[in-house]
């Protein structure tokens, strides 16, 4: 044993940081829709247990980086690896292999209204043709559970379903191929505050009990501080900063200055932490 293997093993001497492993690595992206430029040599990383949040005004391309990302959109220029992988590179085959690896709840939900919450749920498993239908269906009942949702829950049509259920059962069929990475799409977008709060904290256990890397776009403060280990700030067709919140609002921007600093973000803000403060613990968990 060396010197300093010896003082690593010597109690309360400080320990090396754990290594971060990209999930997501995002170089040097260029995307045109015709002569307009979305984004112009972005760089970003995604880290491997962590809630990535972007944010940015909009047309900022948000939207339009989550969908090159999951390969939904190939960029102009640049690449993007996503487990090691280029999404853009894959064959059909290979590229639907990667995707059983990551679930994507969609901002509106995106049920099919023709079928039922179950049917929704098990959609993605029956596409894979890998399981006995019985199965898919005892699959899909423990996501609707999993979700704070009940089996009497499971035979009921979108149009039955309240605006926060909708959401529910949209993260339970993300979550039905047993994903290691989630993508949020304004996860907490029309609903009351108490719903927005349940939601916030069904996301945070379930990111717990999974061990799920999240990237999440939100324009919404409250679930932005309550959720996001970094924030990465889309403005002038590049990722301006990608840190945690603390340290974007000291970056001096137009759009910063506007999103984190007026009265409404302020008052979210006071839930961070201060320095050399424990966090507060989430509401009902006190």
């Amino acid at each position: 044993m060396n010197a300093a293997q010896a003082n690593a093993t010597q109690p309360g001497a400080p320990q090396p940081a754990p290594e971060r492993i990209p999930v997501i690595e995002v170089r040097d992206l260029v995307k045109r829709f015709g002569k307009a430029v979305v984004h112009d040599h972005v760089d970003l990383d995604v880290y491997r247990g962590e809630v990535l949040s972007i944010v940015g005004g909009s047309g900022s391309g948000k939207t339009v980086l989550l969908r090159q990302i999951v390969g939904l959109e190939r960029p102009t220029s640049g690449t993007i690896k996503v487990f090691g992988e280029d999404p853009a590179r894959l064959s059909p085959a290979q590229l639907q292999a990667l995707r059983s690896r990551w679930g994507l709840q969609f901002q509106r939900g995106a049920l099919f209204s023709a079928l039922s919450v179950i049917d929704n749920i098990a959609l993605p498993l029956r596409e894979l043709r890998a399981l006995p239908d019985n199965l898919i269906c005892q699959a899909a009942l423990l996501k609707l559970q999993l979700v704070g949702l009940s089996a009497r829950d499971a035979d009921k049509m979108p149009s039955d379903l309240s605006g926060g259920m909708i959401k529910r059962v949209a993260l339970a069929r993300a979550l039905s191929l047993e994903p290691e990475l989630l993508f949020l799409d304004e996860p907490t977008a029309g609903l009351d505050p108490m719903a927005s709060d349940d939601y916030v904290a069904l996301i945070r256990e379930l990111r717990r009990e999974l061990g799920l890397t999240v990237v999440m776009i939100t324009h919404d403060l409250d679930t932005l501080v309550a959720l996001s280990d970094r924030v990465a700030v889309l403005a002038d067709h590049k990722v301006i900063a990608a840190a945690p919140i603390a340290q974007v609002v000291e970056v001096d921007h137009p759009f910063i200055r506007e999103y984190f600093l007026g009265e409404r973000a302020q008052r979210a803000l006071q839930a961070l932490p201060q320095p050399g403060q424990p966090a507060a613990p989430p509401p009902g968990e006190a």
